[in-house]
């Protein structure tokens, strides 16, 4: 009966444990993303005309991606992807849109799977990615952009997917990457309930940025805001130019003031760099 009793209770406890394992790997993404499913502003909102879009389709030809065409002046010389962060959805980021298309280029904005309108998906580096790699082809494939006029623009942890993508694509024009993420996983790994079930083997979001850019080819810009003067500003510093560092390829870092000038500085240090990068082309 000891036994009996024994071998009960353990395998009661290894069901409770697989259970908070499944249910981990399950639900940890909410640790990392944070989708909106409610577009609350569109590129009109500030005066900007555009074009609601619909890509990537399915077998059954539903597209899973939706998002905006902002058309630039007549001689645009770049087109920008602009992948947002995890929070929120692309209504969020209507003033940065403002600020590229302002900048002469052409804009596509899009939700990944996920977040908006689009369909609906728990968000996974993998999902972001096969997202991406969806907005690339339909720029060049269905609206026969060339892609060297093709510039990555990411901000927070697009940042970080925007590396990774440029990485896997040298025949882009360049990459904008705007405050990327140090250590996103940690939002995962340090979590409580990560330290009683096998986090690093259930959760496949690495997001390796300083492997994207010891990869990097293209030409880049690193964004990032400055903080409250300090130590732990030359630490956010210091981290922040890590991957910066492993980059070997043609590249640029400005340090925006955290302030109502950001803006300005944002627009001042991205005008400059395309205007290097069309005289080196």
């Amino acid at each position: 009966m000891l036994i009996a009793t024994s071998i009960a209770i353990a395998a009661a406890g290894a069901c409770a444990w697989f259970t908070l394992c499944f249910l981990f790997w399950q639900g940890s993404w909410q640790l990392l993303y944070h989708p909106a499913a409610a577009v609350t502003r569109t590129p009109a909102s500030v005066g900007l005309a555009f074009d609601p879009v619909a890509f990537a389709t399915t077998e059954t030809g539903a597209p899973r991606l939706r998002g905006w065409w902002i058309s630039g002046e007549a001689q645009s010389r770049f087109t920008a992807i602009y992948l947002h962060g995890a929070s929120g959805n692309v209504g969020d980021t209507v003033d940065a849109l403002k600020a590229l298309h302002d900048a002469g280029m052409n804009v596509l904005a899009f939700d990944y799977r996920g977040y908006g309108q689009s369909e609906a998906a728990h968000p996974s580096e993998a999902h972001w990615s096969e997202d991406a790699e969806s907005a690339i082809d339909y720029l060049t494939n269905t609206r026969h952009v060339r892609a060297a006029s093709i510039v990555l623009v990411g901000q927070g942890l697009g940042a970080n997917l925007a590396l990774e993508e440029a990485a896997a694509h040298p025949e882009l024009g360049g990459v904008v990457l705007d405050a990327p993420v140090t250590a996103p996983q940690d939002a995962i790994f340090s979590d409580p309930r990560a330290r009683l079930v096998p986090a690093r083997l259930l959760v496949r979001d690495r997001w390796d940025a300083n492997a994207a850019a010891a990869r990097l080819l293209l030409p880049s810009l690193w964004l990032y805001r400055e903080q409250a003067p300090g130590a732990a500003s030359q630490r956010t510093r210091e981290a922040g130019r890590e991957a910066y560092s492993r980059v070997t390829a043609r590249k640029q870092e400005v340090w925006l003031p955290d302030a109502s000038d950001a803006s300005q500085s944002f627009e001042t240090g991205l005008a400059r760099w395309m205007d290097d990068l069309s005289n080196k082309r």
